[in-house]
């Protein structure tokens, strides 16, 4: 029962790429026409719920009054070099990391924020 469970959170989460690809999955190799595929994104709220952001980006609006230690920052959490991590500060509004998960980019806006930077998640 907890795998089958598991089958239907994991069908009601899919993006609609996704559903399009298991649909050609379901039609080319087992030739079952996917009617149920738009039951899915359907029973997920006209298809809002199956379009959940599951990838976040995190941008840089501006690095505060310790703009050193924003640089600092956002070198040891993106692993670029120095010049590289000065030119995205300086740069703000800038992308730090992008297409990552929700509690990755949350604890990394929580780590930048209380280094002094203002930041915002996409």
């Amino acid at each position: 029962m907890s795998d089958l469970k598991n089958l239907a959170e994991t069908l009601v989460n899919l993006t609609v790429k996704d559903v399009n690809e298991l649909a050609t999955i379901l039609k080319d190799e087992y030739g079952i026409e996917p009617a149920a595929a738009a039951v899915v994104v359907a029973a997920g709220g006209a298809g809002e719920a199956a379009e959940e952001k599951t990838e976040f980006d995190v941008i840089l609006k501006s690095a505060g009054a310790s703009k050193l230690a924003i640089v600092k920052l956002v070198k040891d959490l993106t692993g670029a070099g120095l010049k590289e991590a000065k030119d995205i500060v300086d740069g703000a509004p800038a992308p730090i990391k992008e297409g990552i998960s929700k509690d990755e980019a949350e604890a990394l806006k929580k780590q930048l924020e209380e280094a002094g930077a203002e930041v915002e998640l996409k």
